[in-house]
């Protein structure tokens, strides 16, 4: 019983395998990873990556394409005729609400064509889609797909320092100082939860520890009809959702991942219960306890927002923009709440905000339709209504915060903070070569459940053996080990 496997490997070696696997074919569909939402724009004149991606038909002076901000929605740009296709992992909502994102945009411009493409299984797919290169206009960039890759698939949008004002979390998918994808809005990291349900089993006050937690987990159980925790585990990306919490919301420290690289055995148990260890053990506790559905195999996760919407389900552990989705399920939009990760910091808890799936842009288009797609992303980003109606942190920084982090009171919300100079790719270099695929691949978190489901390792054990695959990847690598 084992979730879907996305090894951590960097799209050049995913392309390798692809062409092994389609026997050469010239027809094969051979593309590689990375994550979600992000890309568009034009080259840095000091960036490597962004003169490649001129080479191959990205963003330049030469091309005429220019940068997202250097443009102006509604005023330039008004006669370009092109048609657009643009590729999300919204299935439920592809037909009906982006579908009328397209339609007002279109009304803006009526000589360019939206045409929307919803994609179910959509880590994989659009990673064996991404190097045929023609795919379409605009994308969410996936997971797998490596910093130092952003530029062999997706044209520049801009210089990072430039527009590093404007809009959050570029940081994810820039590297060398350019802007490859912009982020469809943000999240905060905390768990979903059923007011009703919590307050039948007799909870008055949010957990603020891992014990704390998994006592009110076992309240739930006990006084109510609810599963505790659900989660979620046969739709596979659910689960690698856990790695979202280890950094700020763990520490309250923005520099963590990027000290992580430098650090002796950072899956290690702390005596304050913070840190990566704690978030597992929250994952490995609540399943070896009996407090998740009787049979994780089976969880579906599209019925499952209308069940906790109902009251069927008590909590599940995901990013803020789930919210939206949890209370249209059903008629209980006012059950539905938000609360903080339950790990405290000396007495203080923190929440880590980071970006959605990114926009990026094809970087094998034509130039009409990199101009057309950077006009759509800057309406879609700047425009609509989509951070209000998804409830998601809007890309722009002078945008207003949703209302669902309105009970994040005392909660501090952190970014991580952009890697040293030099440094820019050294943590996916030393997650991948490690294969704990943190953020990136989801079949580490299963084997977590799957342990203490099973009963067949301790917590400690999968730590231990995560601990020494991070030290052989530093080894490996060269990285300097100082703390």
């Amino acid at each position: 019983m084992k979730c879907k496997k996305l090894m951590a490997l960097g799209l050049t070696a995913v392309l390798a395998m692809s062409m092994v696997a389609c026997g050469g074919s010239g027809n094969a569909e051979t593309s590689a990873p990375d994550a979600a939402d992000h890309e568009a724009g034009a080259a840095a004149p000091d960036a490597a990556g962004a003169q490649e991606a001129g080479e191959t038909g990205g963003a330049s002076e030469a091309s005429g394409v220019p940068t997202i901000d250097a443009i102006t929605v509604g005023e330039d740009y008004k006669d370009l005729q092109a048609s657009i296709k643009v590729l999300t992992n919204r299935t439920d909502i592809v037909d009906t609400v982006y579908k009328g994102y397209a339609e007002q945009f279109m009304a803006l411009y009526p000589n360019i064509k939206v045409e929307y493409e919803g994609i179910t299984d959509y880590e994989e797919s659009v990673t064996l889609r991404l190097t045929a290169g023609d795919w379409g206009d605009i994308m969410f960039i996936p997971t797998s797909v490596a910093k130092n890759e952003l530029s062999t698939y997706f044209m520049p949008l801009g210089d990072f320092a430039a527009m590093d004002g404007t809009y959050n979390f570029l940081e994810e998918k820039s590297f060398e100082n350019v802007v490859y994808g912009i982020a469809n809005g943000g999240t905060a990291s905390g768990i979903a939860y059923n007011k009703k349900v919590w307050a039948d089993a007799g909870i008055t006050t949010m957990p603020k520890t891992p014990e704390e937690f998994l006592a009110d987990l076992q309240l739930i159980k006990d006084n109510t009809n609810a599963v505790p925790l659900y989660t979620n585990f046969a739709a596979g990306w659910t689960m690698g959702a856990w790695d979202a919490y280890t950094d700020c919301a763990a520490t309250g420290d923005p520099d963590f991942k990027n000290n992580m690289v430098h650090m002796s055995n950072p899956f290690s148990k702390r005596d304050d219960m913070t840190g990566p260890y704690a978030v597992y053990y929250i994952l490995y506790e609540a399943v070896a306890r009996g407090l998740v559905e009787e049979d994780p195999a089976s969880t579906d996760w599209e019925s499952s927002k209308g069940a906790i919407n109902r009251g069927e389900i008590a909590t599940m552990v995901l990013g803020s923009w789930c919210v939206e989705q949890f209370k249209e399920a059903g008629d209980n939009p006012d059950d539905i709440g938000y609360m903080p990760f339950p790990i405290s910091v000396n007495g203080k808890q923190y929440a880590g905000s980071g970006g959605n799936y990114s926009f990026g842009i094809n970087v094998q288009a034509s130039d009409e339709n990199k101009i057309a797609s950077l006009l759509y992303m800057k309406w879609l980003i700047e425009e609509s209504s989509i951070y209000l109606d998804e409830g998601s942190i809007p890309a722009r920084k002078d945008g207003e915060y949703p209302s669902v982090l309105e009970a994040f009171d005392g909660v501090e919300l952190l970014s991580n903070s952009p890697a040293p100079e030099g440094e820019e790719d050294l943590f996916d270099n030393v997650n991948n070569e490690s294969e704990v695929g943190i953020n990136n691949n989801d079949y580490p978190d299963c084997e977590i459940l799957e342990a203490a489901l099973y009963g067949t390792r301790t917590l400690d054990d999968i730590m231990d053996e995560w601990n020494q695959k991070w030290t052989s990847a530093q080894e490996s690598l060269g990285v300097e080990v100082n703390q």
